[in-house]
C-alpha cells in the first residue's frame, strides 16, 4: 500500500513539474486587491513608496502574462477605484515605473480595458 502511495505522489509531482509551466495563473479582483493594498497609503497620501508595495506590483506583473490576464486586472482596477476616492492619478499612472516595472498601458481612469493587449 505504501508502495502504491509512492507511485501515486511522484506521478502528481511530476505532472505539476510538466504542466505548471503551461497553466495560467488565476488571476482574481481579491488578488489584485491584496498584492496593492500596501500601496494605497502611498497612493493616496504620497511620502516613500513601500517596499511591500513594489512587491506586490511586481508580483502582479509576473502574473500578467496573457492579455487576458491584463484585461481582469485593468478591469479589477477601474471596479476598485470609486472605493478608493482618495487615490491621486498622478501617483497611480507613475506607480509601475516607480516599481521598475514596464507595463503596456497606463493605469487611468479613463483606460478601455477592453483594448488592453
Amino acid at each position: 500500500m505504501a508502495s502504491m502511495l509512492m507511485k501515486i505522489a511522484c506521478m502528481f509531482i511530476a505532472c505539476m513539474v510538466f504542466l505548471a509551466p503551461h497553466s495560467e495563473a488565476v488571476i482574481t479582483c481579491g488578488l489584485v486587491t491584496k498584492s496593492l493594498m500596501p500601496c494605497l497609503f502611498y497612493l493616496q497620501n504620497g511620502g516613500p513608496l513601500p517596499a511591500k508595495c513594489c512587491q506586490g506590483v511586481k508580483s502582479l506583473n509576473r502574473s500578467a502574462r496573457t492579455t487576458r490576464a491584463r484585461k481582469t486586472i485593468c478591469g479589477c482596477l477601474k471596479t476598485a477605484k470609486p472605493s478608493f476616492p482618495h487615490i491621486k492619478a498622478s501617483r497611480s499612472a507613475s506607480l509601475s515605473s516607480k516599481c521598475g516595472v514596464a507595463q503596456p498601458y497606463t493605469i487611468s481612469p479613463r483606460i478601455d480595458c477592453s483594448k488592453v493587449h
